[in-house]
């Protein structure tokens, strides 16, 4: 009788925990930074398994496929630089700075201090939906600068990506495929947390939008985001369901 009713106990316990992984209403789970980057390969594997600003496939150890996407190094005498492209990194679209340079923690100690004692930051910094896996040399030629868009034929800077930089003006120009995924996801920034576009970000990224719309892939993203942060963005969200 005893084991009868333990074997019950545990029945119901089973299907509560089953209940409250799929409940629908429970509340986002959001993590810091590093926890998120780990949590990611359950947004990014299969068919996402490529990177945001050249196209290029990866492997689950985060070995980058060159010849996916012709994609080729630049002139670098800075070896560091170079062995950076041989790896994935996660891409915040909404730059670090410019989620917290208006806290009062990153005027006292800059990233890492938010990071470290900012529960506002750390949530922005790890919120998946603003993360995208990114060549790393490519990541980090980006570094802070803002996205802009200023020829449609850009002079390749890694082999045949048509992403590009101009470290002088310090300005990103990312290929058209990833455009209307910053546009949305800069969007989301700043509908959930308040980070400010200025007027001529906002009219390039609402043009981006139309011009780029919502992809299958991009609902995937999405959705598969959704089940491991449980929310959506809603930019990408309501045009998934048309």
């Amino acid at each position: 009788m005893k084991l009868r009713f333990f074997i019950v106990l545990a029945l119901l316990v089973i299907s509560q925990v089953s209940f409250a992984k799929v409940d629908p209403t429970a509340a986002p789970q959001h993590y810091n930074y590093r926890d998120a980057s780990k949590q990611l390969r359950r947004v990014y594997y299969g068919e996402l398994q490529e990177t945001l600003y050249c196209g290029c496939k990866y492997d689950d150890k985060k070995n980058v496929d060159f010849s996916s996407c012709d994609f080729k190094p630049r002139d670098n005498p800075n070896r560091k630089s170079t062995k950076r492209a041989e790896r994935i990194e996660w891409e915040h679209m909404v730059t670090a700075h410019n989620m917290g340079h208006f806290l009062s923690c990153w005027k006292e100690g800059g990233r890492k201090n938010c990071s470290a004692n900012d529960t506002t930051f750390k949530i922005m910094e790890g919120d998946m939906h603003n993360l995208y896996p990114a060549i790393g040399e490519v990541n980090g030629d980006r570094n802070n600068f803002m996205y802009s868009q200023w020829t449609n034929n850009p002079t390749p800077m890694y082999g045949n990506c048509k992403t590009i930089v101009d470290f002088k003006e310090k300005k990103a120009q990312p290929r058209e495929e990833a455009r209307g995924i910053v546009a949305r996801a800069s969007f989301y920034m700043e509908k959930t947390y308040g980070v400010k576009l200025s007027n001529q970000d906002r009219r390039l990224f609402e043009a981006w939008d139309k011009m780029y719309p919502v992809t299958d892939k991009e609902c995937e993203r999405d959705r598969r985001i959704f089940k491991v942060q449980g929310d959506h963005n809603p930019f990408v969200h309501e045009k998934c369901k048309q």
